[in-house]
């Protein structure tokens, strides 16, 4: 591909060379760089991109995009730009012949419910017949093909890979989850969301390797509805004048609120032997009842802002209500079965306000005991053990505190940090750092009526000890328990 089609939508100037060159890859890792490549100088946590300009010279590379001067050989060109992230979000997207322009491409950003929104329109979606791809936390769905995921919002270019992976493969839509830092880092730039959805926004990704404070961390999310053609919000969050300040985009809302478009009314609980639910009417711009296998108002919220998505595709409301009650999401209030005098579930609250939340929802169901199991990862804020330690004690009967991924530290540390919290509340606990021997303890000892959560883990398959991982999935400790190994 000619380097000029490649720079087609990017501002540049050229310092060194010409554009006139035939370009066969474009990387930004030195070691991918090969004969006639475009090298892109991003500057990352650990390492500048720069410095490595004469490593990829010598591998062959012709051209190189830099923030900065360079020093090359004569016949290899230097393209200067502001933003060597965004310049690589452009160039991907050109590279991969702009995949978005052919998808319809919907992005759903917010503190909470962007997982389980994802996977509700794609439930909702395909069940209308569409074929849809999904990039998200938990992985990214390409037909039948599955990529485990390692950030919410993948670099730009693999983003722009998997787009023409979905067209290649078929599809006619694509949903994704757009976190702050993949705005921060411009992950997601160099295309428009047809549909952007504001879910909500509470402090958190807050510090020293995410964001400076609340105000950037808002700013960067509300960077959705100045990329998207039709931005839905939730008209209930307290923060959504601030969110939809300075927006392009056509707004449409949903909620409780009496002005949303799209309106939930006479919501009500269900819950029978080792199921929980919800039920609703969705009132406004669509009218019918909706009922949904997962528990509590974050539910509501989640399933709404999916059917306020699908309304643009002409969905209709039996797909729509068939799809709902299908949609499961590993890790996000996953109910295992183990027991017909209680209920067990596995969801990845991994910080104090998505663990408020969700026992806030459970204590609403009446339950006999509400036993929260969880525990801290290391390497990172011992606020947040503090935080969690402090809602458990305040919200469970019963706290079992446990190990999640210790990294560095040992185990007993982050127990005894999480205590502290714990402590300030009269919450009863009891320590077992082991997590398949906690694990084993709330289930032998489930009383009738009981409500289990194991907190923290979620989708996750492993135990991150020491910079390894190590195979851990809470379903099969569950199995194995159970079978008695």
């Amino acid at each position: 591909m000619k380097l000029t089609k490649l720079l087609e939508r990017l501002d540049y100037e050229i310092i060194n060379g010409s554009e006139d060159v035939e370009i066969t890859e474009v990387v930004n890792d030195s070691r991918k760089a090969c004969e006639g490549s475009l090298f892109i100088c991003v500057r990352g946590a650990v390492a500048d991109g720069h410095t490595f300009v004469p490593a990829v010279v010598s591998q062959g590379a012709k051209a190189v995009v830099v923030e900065e001067e360079v020093q090359v050989p004569a016949g290899v060109t230097v393209i200067k730009v502001s933003d060597s992230r965004y310049a690589m979000a452009v160039i991907s997207a050109a590279y991969f012949g702009y995949p978005a322009d052919s998808l319809r491409v919907i992005g759903i950003t917010g503190t909470k419910g962007k997982t389980t929104t994802t996977y509700m329109v794609k439930s909702i979606l395909e069940n209308a017949g569409y074929k849809v791809g999904l990039i998200g936390t938990i992985e990214t769905v390409i037909g039948d093909e599955v990529i485990p995921s390692e950030n919410t919002t993948p670099e730009s270019f693999t983003v722009q890979q998997y787009f023409r992976k979905m067209l290649d493969a078929g599809c006619d839509c694509a949903v994704m989850e757009a976190s702050s830092q993949g705005f921060k880092l411009h992950r997601t730039a160099g295309f428009t969301f047809d549909i952007g959805i504001f879910t909500n926004i509470e402090p958190d990704h807050i510090g020293p390797n995410e964001h400076a404070d609340f105000e950037e961390y808002l700013q960067c999310k509300s960077q959705l509805l100045r990329q998207c053609r039709v931005g839905i919000v939730n008209a209930d969050d307290e923060h959504l004048e601030a969110m939809i300040k300075g927006h392009t985009c056509k707004l449409e809302t949903f909620g409780f609120a009496k002005d949303a478009d799209l309106r939930a009314a006479n919501a009500h609980l269900i819950s029978k032997p080792g199921y929980l639910g919800v039920a609703y009417q969705v009132e406004g711009l669509m009218e019918f009842p909706v009922e949904i296998d997962v528990p509590g108002k974050f539910s509501i919220y989640n399933s709404l802002t999916a059917i306020a998505i699908c309304r643009h595709f002409n969905v209709s409301e039996n797909d729509i209500v068939q799809a709902l009650k299908q949609a499961k999401v590993k890790g996000r209030i996953e109910m295992i079965k183990v027991s017909d005098d209680f209920t067990l579930m596995i969801d990845y609250a991994h910080n104090a306000m998505s663990l408020e939340s969700l026992l806030t929802t459970l204590r609403e169901y009446n339950p006999h005991r509400l036993v929260c199991l969880f525990g801290c990862g290391g390497n990172r804020s011992k606020l947040r053990r503090y935080e969690m330690g402090e809602v458990s004690g305040r919200l469970a009967d019963l706290t079992v505190i446990t190990s999640d991924n210790p990294r560095d530290e040992e185990p007993q540390a982050i127990i005894d940090d999480i205590k502290i919290g714990i402590q300030k509340t009269d919450g009863k606990f009891v320590e077992i750092a082991d997590r398949k021997e906690a694990i084993a303890y709330v289930i032998h000892n489930g009383e009738p009526g009981d409500i289990i959560v194991l907190a923290g883990k979620g989708h996750e398959d492993y135990q991150e000890i020491r910079g390894r991982k190590y195979p851990m999935d809470e379903r099969k400790l569950i199995r194995d328990i159970l079978e008695g190994k």
